[in-house]
Formats: C-alpha cells, sequence, structure tokens
C-alpha cells in the first residue's frame, strides 16, 4: 500500500507541480500540501484524473496553531472508491487569508466549510451561504481557535419573568479547583476494606 501511494504522490506532483508544495506518506496515508490559491484547481485534477479518481469528499476542518504566521491549517479528506485510496490534503493560510471554496465541484462541501468558519472563522471565497451553522446568530468568537476561553463570553438562560432567552455575561459561582483523581493503584495511599487482612496475614 505504501508503494501504491509513493506513486500516486509522485503522479500528482508530476502532473500539477503547480499545486502541489510538498507530499509524504505518513502512518499510511498520503498527505499534499497545497498553496490555497490553488487548492480548487487541485480538487478537479483529482477527481477527474483517471490514475486518482478521488470522487468522494469525506471531510473539510482545520487545525490551529496560534504562534505559526500561517496559523490554520485546512484539512481536505478525499476517497477514491474506484482505487480504494484516501488522500488528505492541508492548505495553511494566516488568520486574514481566504481560502476558495469547492462547493462548485463537490457541493457536500457546503456545509463542511461553513462548520469550519463558524468553529475556526476562517472565509471561503465563492461560498454560496457562507453563515454560522453550529453556533448562534448572536454568538461571539470562534470556538476551536486555540485563544478561545473555555468558558465562553456569555451563557443563555430561560428568564421566566420575561418569558424569553436571555444572554448575560459568564458569571462562574466558584474558581476552578483541582480535584486528586488518582487511584489508588497510582501510589495514593488509601485504605481499602480488606486490607487489614493482608497486614495480619505477613505477621
Amino acid at each position: 500500500m505504501t508503494q501504491a501511494l509513493n506513486e500516486l504522490g509522485g503522479h500528482i506532483e508530476v502532473k500539477r507541480p503547480d499545486c502541489v508544495i510538498a507530499w509524504d506518506v505518513t502512518h499510511g496515508e498520503l498527505n499534499v500540501d497545497v498553496a490555497p490559491a490553488n487548492i480548487a484547481g487541485l480538487v478537479e485534477f483529482l477527481r477527474s484524473d483517471p490514475t486518482c479518481r478521488f470522487s468522494s469528499l469525506v471531510d473539510i476542518t482545520a487545525v490551529d496553531y496560534p504562534n505559526r504566521p500561517k496559523r490554520f491549517d485546512v484539512v481536505y479528506h478525499f476517497l477514491s472508491m474506484y482505487q480504494n485510496h484516501r488522500i488528505r490534503l492541508r492548505v495553511s493560510v494566516r488568520e486574514d487569508e481566504i481560502v476558495p471554496s469547492i462547493t462548485a465541484l463537490h457541493p457536500s462541501a457546503n456545509w463542511l466549510e461553513r462548520e469550519v468558519f463558524d468553529m475556526f472563522g476562517i472565509l471561503f471565497s465563492g461560498h454560496p451561504d457562507l453563515r454560522r451553522i453550529l453556533t448562534d446568530y448572536g454568538f461571539r468568537g470562534h470556538p476551536l481557535r486555540k485563544d478561545f476561553p473555555t468558558t465562553g463570553y456569555v451563557e443563555v438562560r430561560y428568564d421566566e419573568e420575561l418569558k424569553r432567552v436571555v444572554y448575560e455575561p459568564v458569571k462562574l459561582v466558584q474558581e476552578y479547583r483541582q480535584f486528586d483523581f488518582m487511584s489508588p493503584w497510582e501510589g495514593a495511599q488509601y485504605v481499602l476494606p480488606g486490607d487489614e487482612k493482608a497486614e495480619e496475614g505477613a505477621k
């Protein structure tokens, strides 16, 4: 399988050197780094080329690297049911950079790109309806960014007096606490029922 993926990676690099920045096979998976402006062109090639035939879009997601100049990796997963191969495309973008949408090539990318926009704040040019899909209309921020607070910015509750949903700043009723979840088998000194019998037997 690794040999076949190496041959496929070499084939893609030779056919589309304008799109492929780098590629490798790691843990039995083919990974291709792509320039943002060329993602749609490469996706179209991967779908139509007889050696590739990656006709099924499996997923689109992103990874946040806040300390990197190109903060985000937009990650695409494709499947070729004809060749029984999978491929991962990675597009590195800055926080203010816009990624071309692939909805014209794969209509199923519509909701996947909306989710990436909602969770990470990455914009897709040419998307027919780029709006939030998982969070509320007035939601502030993007929850899967590493700098998003774990408590969020606002809390939502139903007010019985007003008879409507209200949004309020987050108020923690207690400070975060550290809990000891160590089990007795990891070195903590706990006395369990029956331990006294073992001590008696040792005498």
